[in-house]
């Protein structure tokens, strides 16, 4: 058997680098397994206004490489792979990579985040990276000039529908209701963008691409109120509808609620398993900030500490 880590992090968003940050301090020693791409949600993300201590803002990936590397500096150490499972039969606990690598760890803290749902409507698998996306900032620029559609009605939602006027020669956003989830700033941000249209209480039931190009032309919606068909031009389209917790990888024994997220004790970020702790998107379903995941990290590492002393 191979060295027995203190702690193994999982996942490296906002709340894995914190955990890192924190554990690292009291002389953990963690290993981070941070997945193929590191950073997490924001690396796809453009300027980050709302994470206290940055006057002017920051972009996401400058954050995260900030994070990254204090972290190192503390002592961290790093696998730039994804964990295809974990064996909890026994402590030390078995992680394995999908590198074939194993490692051995008293403990675990889980931050593996959220990824992106998809609509699922006709036509949409063949035109993924090919006119639809996920990420506006990683693709944004590639629609300069272009009729663009934004899915959805939350901040992120709003935050990619303004971020693509910068290329789009329009942004229309599409929802399929009235009420919006996006909070009161994002939202009338997005309504006082000239270079934003609205169809409000449609939803997309096809993806129409051009016969000769087989490049995305428009997309058929259906009013969810009057059951009305209609179509509308676009040359690309991005998705904005929530995400999905990082959990396939997990035994069935860590407990997880009906939508994924792993459930934590009620006094602590443990999960029904000892010595397996959770933090970030991966178990918040509600506020999924940049800020609320690095403090629920910092609490994952305390309890962490303390759990490994007792």
């Amino acid at each position: 058997m191979s060295e027995i880590k203190e702690v193994i992090i999982i996942g490296s968003g906002p709340a894995g680098y914190t955990a890192a940050i924190y554990t690292a301090r009291a002389n953990l020693n963690p290993l981070m397994i941070t997945g193929v791409i590191y950073g997490g949600q924001l690396v796809n993300t453009t300027d980050v206004e709302n994470f206290p201590g940055f006057l002017d803002g920051i972009t996401g990936p400058d954050l995260m490489k900030t994070l990254h590397y204090q972290s190192k500096k503390f002592g961290t150490s790093f696998i730039f792979d994804d964990v295809k499972n974990i064996n909890i039969s026994n402590i030390p606990y078995k992680v394995t990579t999908l590198s074939g690598d194993t490692f051995y760890t008293k403990s675990i803290i889980i931050a593996t985040g959220a990824k992106a749902k998809w609509l699922h409507a006709e036509g949409e698998s063949e035109l993924r990276s090919n006119g639809i996306s996920t990420c506006a900032t990683c693709d944004g620029a590639l629609f300069s000039g272009k009729k663009l559609l934004v899915i959805g009605g939350g901040d992120s939602a709003m935050e990619e529908a303004n971020f693509l006027t910068r290329f789009a020669s329009e942004v229309t956003i599409i929802h399929r209701r009235d009420v919006f989830k996006a909070s009161s700033v994002m939202l009338k941000r997005a309504q006082d963008n000239p270079k934003i249209k609205w169809q409000i209480n449609k939803k997309v039931l096809k993806w129409i691409v051009d016969n000769d190009t087989r490049e995305l032309k428009s997309a058929l919606l259906e009013d969810t109120l009057t059951q009305e068909q209609s179509y509308i031009d676009c040359e690309g389209v991005f998705i904005a509808i929530g995400h999905t917790p990082m959990t396939s990888f997990l035994p069935n024994e860590i407990k997880k609620d009906n939508e994924g997220y792993i459930v934590l004790d009620n006094n602590n970020t443990m999960t029904n398993i000892d010595g397996i702790f959770a933090c970030g998107d991966v178990s918040d379903k509600i506020y999924k900030q940049a800020i609320t995941a690095a403090g629920s990290g910092c609490k994952a590492a305390i309890d962490c500490d303390k759990w490994l002393k007792q």
